[in-house]
């Protein structure tokens, strides 16, 4: 009876195997920054696998998430389409914005809508999400990763009178030694 089980169960397996589902398509979003900063570049990458077993058609890809009050467009497209990715491969997509103001986003999934073979209906699926995530205001960004040339210049223009008079102190002292000294030294001769 066991035994029975377990052909059966591999029948099974092997029929949901076995059958053509055409396309299937993994999205993913990433966000390539290590740092999500008020004003500064942010890109986020798409990729789509097909890993079907037919190449998937008409493909939409489109990301409603990033409003104009919040994001401005540098380079590339929140709506893209691909007449059609092949079985087995990949396609990506990059986008450049720039966030407006800085506190938490809510980075969530894009849509991505493809017909799995030529007679098919249309399919939507999403892509994975990166969460919240903090933008940092450019004030605190810049305070806390700027080189600080301003800042230390300051601090040495404040620091020399403090390092320099006792030095020039010191050397007046000194010559005035070795002055005293040579000159008893060539009086001595």
């Amino acid at each position: 009876m066991r035994l029975l089980f377990v052909v059966g169960l591999l029948c099974l397996v092997g029929l949901g195997y076995s059958q053509d589902s055409g396309a299937k398509l993994l999205a993913s979003k990433n966000i390539l920054n290590e740092w999500l900063v008020e004003g500064r570049d942010l890109t986020i990458r798409y990729s789509i696998y097909n890993v079907g077993s037919s190449a998937a058609i008409n493909v939409a890809l489109a990301d409603e998430t990033f409003h104009d009050s919040d994001f401005r467009v540098v380079s590339g497209q929140t709506r893209v389409q691909w007449d059609r990715i092949a079985p087995a491969s990949n396609v990506t997509h990059t986008i450049i914005l720039q966030p407006m103001k800085p506190g938490y986003f809510n980075f969530s999934s894009a849509t991505v809508a493809y017909q799995p073979s030529e007679d098919a209906e249309v399919v939507i699926g999403y892509t994975s999400f990166p969460g919240e995530e903090g933008i940092v205001p450019f004030k605190d960004f810049d305070r806390k990763f700027s080189p600080h040339y301003v800042d230390w210049g300051a601090f040495a223009v404040m620091i020399l009178p403090s390092i320099g008079i006792p030095f020039l102190l010191w050397y007046r002292s000194k010559s005035k030694y070795e002055n005293a000294v040579l000159a008893a030294k060539n009086k001595k001769h």
